[in-house]
Parts: C-alpha cells; structure tokens; sequence
C-alpha cells in the first residue's frame, strides 16, 4: 500500500524531526511504502533558491518553480492507494487541505492525524474544519490522535 502524506512538517526543524525520526518509519514498518510531498523536491533544486537574498530574481525563480512542485505533489497523490493528513495546528495548513480536497475527489482514503490537543473546530460538533472532516470520514477515513492509532487504521 502507498500512501501520501501531507503534512505542513517539512516547514520546521522539529516537525521535520518528528516526520522523519517517528512518524514515516513508525508507517514504513507498517509496510506502507511512503509517497513523501517533501522529498520530491531534492535540496539541489531548492537551494539556489533559498540561498538568494530577497529580491525580483528569487520571487520569479520561485514562480518557476511553484508549479513544478505542485506538478508532483498532484501526480504523487494520484498515483497512492490513501492519504494520510497532519491535521495539527490552530487552524490545518491550507495545502494539507488543498491535498485532502484532491484526494477525495479522486477517491482515496483519508486519515486525519491531529496530535495537537488545542481546539481546532468551526464548533463543538466538529474537530476540525468541518469541510475538512467531511471529506475525511466520507471517503470511509477517519481521524485519529496518536501514531499507534494511526497504524491500527491502516
């Protein structure tokens, strides 16, 4: 089983820390093959970028490269049996819920992650974002609140 995980992890230190030493080796012993959004993009491509001072040059350079990595997030997504979603934060990342959008609308599965116990819902009916969470229990999915009940989801 492949599955994409979108998560806004790859942003931080500690959330790349927590990608990559817990939760993609806790699913890949699973045995679930990981279609990482963040490793389709190799440093070699993104460095020249980063590395330039904030300017014309790096905003268009950016622009090029945007669609390029959108390009494979969308044709990594399509080509995975479910999604799973880090669902952490005060409000879920908007390209993890672009994703999740996609995904139902292609027919995966969809798992919600949320290990963040601060409150997160338009209101009391709901954990999340309420578009968020019907597209993740419709697509027979679910959302869990720690890694070992992630895996028992699987």
């Amino acid at each position: 089983m492949r599955a994409y995980v979108a998560s806004p992890l790859g942003f931080s230190e500690a959330g790349r820390y927590f990608m990559y030493n817990e939760m993609l080796p806790k699913l890949e012993v699973a045995g679930i093959t990981i279609l990482d959004p963040w490793a389709l993009t190799s440093e070699e491509e993104l460095a020249p970028i980063i590395s330039l001072p904030y300017s014309a040059e790096k905003r268009s350079k950016w622009q090029a490269m945007n669609p390029i990595i959108a390009k494979r997030n969308t044709e990594a997504i399509d080509q995975a049996d479910f999604l799973v979603a880090v669902l952490d934060g005060v409000d879920i990342d908007s390209g993890t819920s672009a994703e999740i959008g996609y995904a139902f609308a292609k027919g995966k599965r969809i798992i919600g992650y949320r290990g963040d116990f601060r409150l997160s819902a338009d209101n009391e009916g709901s954990t999340v974002n309420l578009q968020v969470e019907y597209f993740i229990r419709e697509s027979g999915g679910c959302i869990v609140s720690s890694l070992e009940e992630l895996l028992t989801k699987l």
